[in-house]
């Protein structure tokens, strides 16, 4: 009754909002951004899209951020594209075959021109590629360094060489990594310029971006699969606040809100003019732990407590209002190696968590620190804020450090996390490889300070493991690892949640993009 009453309070404050601003005609619009130039301005072909956080940046090659290349997927074209049905199609490329255990042959479609005119050739291929490949200071540099060369034929056919066998290639060539790279613009103007002015072969071409703003793309009359109908123009808009982006939509000047508030489900279902949409999802909300000695996490025993005193049903039921599922593995199903038997299951166990405590020498308690994002991840104040309470009923006082996306960016960076850090991870790559990764001893020196010889052996191994059936069961083995000596807890895989004017089509995807020629007009 309580939070019946609670929804219907914040519905009638929700539509008396849109009232007061639908009385405000006179007063200029300062929130619409659906088109910088008044003389292209076609309302009925502009789609909006409202997000919680900003575009981070236009270099495909230094972020791993899936609201950032949900952008950047409409201006870029892949050389593989997952379908909505998250099917690897063919996109840039026409055709391949596999040469040898790593050699894979390529030939481009014909005729595809990058946004200022240039023909794309198999020398953008290259230099894209081997970019990524060769400079370890680029985030995506783990998912592509695996490309040992890229051997130019003619124009259209190239060869990738891989360092041994890999049976992801696939995975990692239908992912913003191999989004086409204009060579010849980058050459002669810079790569500072080409961030600020950034082209692709895709079906939207760049218009401006206002920092912490919005960032509008037109469609490119040249786009090789056809120009765009129902949608002349995209604007994505930052809205960070989640009742702005829900007034937003109910007022008619976004089409799309991203990250719904769950408790918001309701209220929007509730008008004539909008719905909410959820999807399953790749994103898993976890918690990262400091394992260096010194930290009272470094004790396997802490880690386990902490992992038994969090009533990850609850977090669901509460904060994410039942939209997600209990997990221990970031492995969720659909991606290859998944592991079900640590799908849809919690260990929580509240008085074995005192146990365990008393046994790690903490019978009197402990002091942590959590840091934790705000407006980044669905409900992320009120999740750590749960777990605080939560720790906080078996001995445990969390000192709760709460923080915007670029400090707890910077933070991560500079390795100054403590006990405790939420994050949500998603898994573009559909493949374990890109979940497991960060558990080798050099990655994970940083941010967990974990290192596992085993584990490094299996990543290894699986890495260029051929047998479906075997690298399965490593990647499996390895989950089952790391679930039990917890460098991450895992709390839950999400799902995503849309609200939507009813006069589109739109079908959210389990990998987080919007691709605006998939959203249609009804």
């Amino acid at each position: 009754m309580e939070r019946r009453s609670r929804q219907s309070r914040q519905l009638f404050i929700l539509i008396s909002t849109i009232l007061v601003l639908a009385g405000c005609s006179n007063l200029p619009d300062k929130a619409d951004h659906r088109t910088t130039d008044p003389s292209k301005d076609n309302v009925s072909k502009v789609l909006t899209i409202g997000m919680p956080t900003d575009m981070e940046t236009f270099d495909i090659h230094n972020h791993n951020i899936a609201s950032t290349e949900a952008i950047h997927i409409n201006m870029f074209s892949y050389l593989f594209k997952r379908n909505s049905d998250l099917e690897i199609k063919p996109d840039l490329v026409e055709s391949y075959r596999i040469v040898d255990n790593t050699t894979w042959e390529f030939k481009l479609r014909k005729g595809v021109t990058f946004h200022n005119g240039d023909l794309l050739t198999s020398a953008d291929v290259k230099y894209t590629l081997e970019r990524v490949a060769k400079d370890p200071s680029l985030k995506e540099y783990p998912n592509y360094k695996q490309i040992k060369e890229v051997k130019i034929i003619d124009d259209l056919n190239f060869q990738i060489i891989t360092d041994g066998p890999q049976p992801a290639l696939l995975n990692r060539l239908s992912r913003i990594g191999s989004g086409i790279l204009p060579k010849t613009y980058i050459e002669k103007n810079g790569f500072d310029y080409f961030l600020t002015h950034p082209i692709g072969s895709g079906p939207y071409q760049f218009v401006e971006w206002v920092r912490d703003d919005h960032v509008t793309l037109e469609a490119f009359d040249q786009f090789y699969g056809g120009l765009v109908k129902d949608w002349d123009r995209v604007v994505f808009r930052k809205i960070p606040g989640d009742s702005d982006r829900v007034n937003e939509l109910l007022a008619g000047r976004i089409d799309i809100a991203e990250n719904l508030p769950p408790d918001m489900v309701q209220a929007i279902n509730a008008q004539d003019n909008v719905a909410a949409l959820s999807s399953a999802s790749n994103r898993v909300g976890l918690l990262a732990l400091r394992t260096t000695k010194g930290f009272a996490t470094a004790d396997p025993k802490v880690r386990e407590a902490i992992d038994l005193a969090i009533n990850k049903k609850a977090l669901i039921d509460t904060a994410l209002g039942g939209y997600g599922i209990q997990t221990r593995t970031r492995v969720t199903p659909g991606n290859f190696g998944a592991d079900p038997s640590l799908f849809n299951t919690s260990l929580y166990n509240p008085e074995r968590a005192m146990q365990l405590l008393k046994e790690a020498g903490y019978a009197k308690g402990l002091t942590i620190t959590l840091s934790a994002p705000v407006g980044v991840y669905t409900k992320d104040k009120e999740v750590a804020e749960m777990i605080q309470a939560m720790l906080g009923k078996v001995g445990i006082k969390v000192n709760l450090e709460l923080m915007e996306r670029s400090k707890l960016s910077e933070m991560r960076h500079e390795g100054r996390n403590k006990e405790l850090l939420l994050l949500s991870y998603g898994n573009s790559l559909f493949d374990a490889d890109n979940a497991l990764d960060l558990y080798r001893s050099g990655k994970a020196k940083t941010e967990l300070d974990y290192s596992n010889n085993e584990v490094d052996d299996l990543l290894s191994a699986a890495l260029i493991n051929m047998n479906p059936k075997d690298r399965i069961a490593q990647y499996q083995q390895i989950q089952k690892i790391i679930a039990n000596e917890r460098p991450h807890i895992y709390l839950y895989n999400e799902q995503s949640l849309y609200g939507v004017k009813k006069t589109i089509n739109f079908k959210p995807r389990t990998d987080e993009m919007i691709y605006v020629p998939e959203i249609t007009k009804k």
